[in-house]
């Protein structure tokens, strides 16, 4: 037993010396670890490939070196060359510059203390930007959507670089650059030549083929490497960086994870470096500080167009509000307010944008997102903007057209608005779809497929032709030969009523019931009936007919007709709103005569149309019945004597004059009835009041009998005699 416990004893102490010996060489290999590189460092030997070739040993670096050293200095020099040899080394030259100009600013101890100092450290921020913006040119980056081409690209050279560092300490092999007489070697040796060559080993090659610069020569990092760098960096990203003279190892993560560009503002980095680590915390490819930076600057934007949104729904909640036919010279200062009320939009859409971009410095998808949404709402809105902007432009237009023909009524603005503001919205809405069509690049659509929506309006069109080109070159030629305009009474086929408006495809007719719509070819090819008369002489006002046909049944004397003649005629001279007022009388065959009114009046609406004839009708009628009661027939007795009957017209003469508002026309026996001698009194009245006349007509009547009596004239009852005989 104790044999055994000695035993366990002795195994104890072995497995105790194992431990500790196995801590202190893991000690001792995080003592020979690099400062900060927070992980093993990997071998440079594997087995079975070799050793690993430092870079300062690649067959370059000498060449590198050099070239490193002339853009230390000189910036107005470009990156890339004529070989993949002068492209990659400069490229990769000056990226290290760069990856250290900004690392040396992005400390606390480059912060000025002084104007000077803070001037100085401007120049060399600037100066970084250009080596930064040289060296972004050798990238082919067409394969990024024009929106988001000259960020994903900034962002693609940083990792480029960094997959370049990888490179150049990874290779089992000698890297050879082939300059210009090396790519004529190569080619010499290939059975198809190509303008391009790639990095032994990697996916990363250089070539002069450009899509979009067919005549090009210089060697750029093509297309297809551009397009795979993220996929690149996300292998490598986590490798430790080998320590060597151009390596960057923190370049991508400080370009990511401070705002600004390149370069963090000098106010960031003044801040205390708690509060920095509190809001450095990342979040995918972005600190917490740049997601709320970002969250409340769209969230301000959002609350700035819900705003501006509200305004632009009240212009159309004022017009709705308005009455039929109301004030058109304030229409062009409503379109100006439209236009007014988007144009904030565009300089915050693009604030908002650079905000984001360069100010809190977004990167990767989140940033692609963003631009794509604002790149949207700017062109969109720009399209709405233009269309405003050309529809105000010719309602102002249309005012000032009017005033400089001496106009000013609000009919001659509807009719010059008619023309022009379909011309100006045309143009509005093309400006737009070009918007549009550009916004489809942007956007990353590739210009065939652009060019295929654009054949759709075309097709349609195409298929659409007979009828719309029709309407639109009928709608031309109305609006120049002008048989009828916005305002004007009209028959248009069987449709009679007010024109209200002239497009381009159609034109409206408000008749008495309804608002027809009729296209303009039929109009072209209907009989058009115009009851509108132009350019009256003193009378710059449109005008248009107004006509009336009374039948005046039963019999008329030649003295009734003229008296409703001279009636209507004085009748129509004293109503308003009138011009050119034309009285006739006709007779159709076999029928009663028709007193015809025809008169030119400024009207221009339905209300006051119909309005206007009925107090014309009624006061007509009143005119034919004054007219019908000019005449009275009187029996006179067998019995009267001689002399009396002489003194009869005399008498009724007196009658009528004792009335200074009659006129006595005459009193003559007419016939030698069957019972009495039947006279007719003829006059006139000059009553501008029916009633008043008829107040007249009624006194005369009375006088005549009074007058009768007083001379002992009596006035014969019919009699009849009834004869009855027995059967």
């Amino acid at each position: 037993m104790q044999r055994n416990r000695l035993r366990r004893l002795r195994s104890h102490v072995i497995l105790l010396a194992t431990t500790l010996l196995l801590v202190v060489q893991m000690g001792g290999a995080l003592q020979a670890a690099p400062a900060g590189a927070g992980r093993p460092a990997v071998s440079n030997q594997r087995p079975g490939q070799g050793r690993v070739i430092p870079i300062q040993e690649q067959p370059f670096f000498a060449e590198l070196e050099a070239i490193a050293a002339g853009w230390s200095d000189v910036v107005l020099d470009q990156v890339v060359g004529d070989s993949p040899r002068a492209t990659l080394l400069n490229f990769y030259a000056v990226m290290a510059e760069v990856g250290r100009r900004a690392d040396r600013l992005g400390r606390v101890a480059s912060l000025p203390n002084s104007d000077a100092q803070a001037l100085e450290r401007r120049e060399q921020i600037d100066d970084t930007s250009l080596l930064f913006q040289l060296a972004v040119k050798a990238l082919d980056a067409s394969v990024f959507p024009e929106s988001v081409r000259t960020d994903m690209a900034d962002e693609a050279a940083i990792q480029l670089k960094h997959v370049l560092d990888y490179v150049f300490t990874h290779s089992h092999q000698p890297i050879v650059i082939p300059d210009a007489a090396g790519m004529k070697t190569i080619n010499d040796e290939r059975t198809k030549p190509a303008d391009a060559w790639r990095i032994p080993g990697t996916a990363i090659t250089l070539t002069t083929e450009i899509s979009n610069d067919p005549g090009n020569h210089d060697y750029l990092f093509s297309a297809d490497t551009v397009a795979a760098i993220s996929e690149m960096y996300q292998e490598i990203r986590d490798f430790p960086v080998v320590d060597q003279p151009f390596a960057t190892p923190v370049f991508y993560r400080d370009f990511v994870y401070t705002p600004g560009y390149l370069v963090p503002p000098a106010w960031y980095l003044a801040l205390p470096r708690n509060v920095r680590e509190l809001i450095e915390v990342p979040i995918s490819d972005q600190t917490l500080f740049q997601i709320a930076c970002a969250a409340l600057a769209i969230v301000l934007y959002l609350l700035f167009l819900a705003w501006l949104g509200s305004f632009m729904l009240q212009t159309y909640r004022e017009r709705a509000s308005q009455a039929p036919g109301g004030d058109p010279w304030n229409q062009d200062r409503l379109a100006w307010r439209r236009v007014l009320i988007v144009l904030p939009i565009l300089p915050l859409t693009r604030f908002t944008e650079v905000f984001i971009d360069d100010v809190v410095n977004f990167t990767g998808l989140p940033l692609a997102v963003i631009t794509y949404a604002l790149y949207v709402i700017w062109y969109l809105t720009a399209g709405v903007f233009m269309f405003f902007v050309f529809e105000a432009v010719g309602r102002t237009g249309s005012e000032w057209l009017v005033k400089l023909r001496g106009g000013g009524t609000p009919l001659q603005l509807q009719r010059v608005s008619n023309l022009v503001m379909p011309l100006c919205r045309a143009i509005g809405g093309l400006v737009a779809v070009v918007l549009v069509y550009r916004l489809l690049l942007l956007l990353g659509l590739p210009s065939s497929t652009v060019l295929a929506f654009s054949a759709v309006p075309g097709l349609a069109i195409g298929l659409g032709a007979s009828k719309l080109l029709g309407n639109l070159f009928a709608g031309l030629s109305i609006q120049t030969d002008r048989p009828l305009r916005v305002g004007e009474f009209c028959r248009v086929g069987d449709n009679l009523g007010f024109v209200t408006r002239i497009g381009l495809r159609s034109l409206e007719l408000e008749t008495l019931e309804s608002r027809v719509t009729i296209p303009n070819s039929v109009v072209d090819e209907a009989t058009i009936i115009n009851f509108s008369r132009r350019g009256l002489p003193g009378n710059s006002s449109p005008m248009q007919g107004l006509e009336l046909r009374l039948d005046l049944e039963g019999e008329w004397s030649p003295f009734q007709l003229e008296e409703v003649l001279h009636q209507a005629r004085r009748t129509l001279a004293a109503f308003p709103g009138l011009d050119d007022p034309l009285v006739s009388l006709e007779r159709p065959s076999e029928s009663s005569p028709v007193l015809v009114v025809f008169a030119m009046v400024e009207l221009h609406g339905w209300p006051a149309y119909l309005q206007m004839r009925e107090t014309l009708l009624l006061q007509l009628e009143e005119v034919v019945e004054r007219a019908q009661l000019s005449e009275i027939p009187i029996g006179i007795a067998y019995g009267t004597a001689a002399d009396q009957l002489a003194r009869v017209p005399e008498l009724m003469r007196a009658a009528v004059e004792q009335d200074p508002q009659l006129r006595y026309g005459a009193c003559r026996l007419e016939r030698i009835a069957a019972f009495s001698y039947d006279h007719v009194l003829e006059f006139s009245s000059i009553h501008t009041n029916h009633d008043a006349f008829e107040d007249s007509l009624h006194d005369l009547n009375r006088r005549v009998i009074s007058t009768l009596e007083a001379e002992g004239i009596e006035i014969p009852f019919p009699t009849q005699t009834l004869m009855l005989h027995k059967s």
